[in-house]
C-alpha cells in the first residue's frame, strides 16, 4: 500500500482546480459538499490503493431520468468507464430517509448503472474505521476494469487473470497460490509472476533474500497511465 507524504498537497491542488474551472451552483456545491467525510473517502481508501488522485471528480454533477441534477460525492473518469463513489452517514442517507427518498435513491442508481455508471457506497463508519475492507473492495470492482482496458499493454490473457487475482484478494501472492488456481506448476506459475514483476505490474516483497509473495504496484501506472 501506497502511504505517500504528498496526499494533503495533492488533495488541495484538486479541489482548487476544480473550483477555479466551476461557476455557479457546481462551484458551491463544490465548496459546501466536499468536506471531512468525502476527504477521509480519498484518504483512507483511495490514496493507500492508488498513491494519486488523477481523474477523480469531486461533487461531480449526473442527471437522474427526469433530468433532475443530482452530485455525486466522487467521480472516477479515466478512457475506459465510469465510476461513482459514495460516503453515506447513517444519519443522513438512512435515519433520516423517507419512504419517498429510499426509493429516489434505488431507481437513481440503477438508472446511473444502466447509463454506463457503476456506483460504490461505502459507509463513513467503515471508511473512518474499517477503510481495509473499503480498500479491498474498491479493488475488486475496479481492479478488473482496469487490467481489462489497460491501452498498449503487452500482457497475455493469463497474465492479466494473475494481475485480477492479485487486486481482488487485496494480498500478496505466491507461486503456490497461482498453482492452485489455476492448475499449472511451480515454473509456470513463477513465470508469470516474474513477468509481470519486470513489466512493473508487480511487486517482489523480500525477506533477507527470498521472495516471500508479489503484490499489486499502486496504480500499474506503466499500464494505463
Amino acid at each position: 500500500m501506497l502511504m505517500g507524504g504528498n496526499f494533503e498537497k495533492e488533495h488541495e491542488a484538486l479541489v482548487e482546480r476544480h473550483l477555479s474551472a466551476r461557476t455557479g451552483e457546481r462551484r458551491g456545491r463544490l465548496a459546501r459538499g466536499h468536506q471531512y467525510a468525502e476527504k477521509l473517502l480519498l484518504q483512507n481508501v483511495w490514496w493507500p490503493l492508488f498513491g494519486n488522485l488523477d481523474h477523480l471528480h469531486p461533487e461531480y454533477e449526473v442527471y437522474d431520468w427526469n433530468r433532475k441534477s443530482q452530485f455525486l460525492d466522487l467521480a472516477f473518469l479515466p478512457p475506459y468507464g465510469k465510476f461513482g463513489l459514495e460516503c453515506d452517514g447513517y444519519q443522513s442517507h438512512v435515519k433520516d430517509m423517507d419512504r419517498e427518498k429510499f426509493s429516489y435513491s434505488l431507481n437513481r442508481d440503477t438508472f446511473l448503472a444502466g447509463m454506463g455508471w457503476r456506483i460504490i457506497h461505502f459507509s463513513f463508519d467503515d471508511v473512518q474505521k474499517r477503510p481495509e475492507v473499503c480498500r479491498m473492495l474498491l479493488q475488486m470492482v475496479i481492479g478488473p476494469t482496469l487490467i481489462r482496458n489497460a491501452s498498449g499493454s503487452s500482457t497475455s490473457p493469463q497474465e492479466r487473470e494473475v494481475l485480477r487475482m492479485a487486486w481482488c484478494t487485496g494480498k500478496g501472492i505466491r507461486p503456490k497460490d497461482i498453482m492452485i488456481q489455476y492448475h499449472v506448476n511451480f515454473r509456470t506459475a513463477r513465470k508469470w509472476l516474474q513477468g509481470l514483476a519486470d513489466k512493473g505490474m508487480l511487486r517482489p516483497v523480500l525477506k533477507n533474500t527470498y521472495i516471500c509473495y508479489y503484490e499489486p504496484v499502486e496504480g500499474f501506472p506503466e499500464v494505463w497511465s
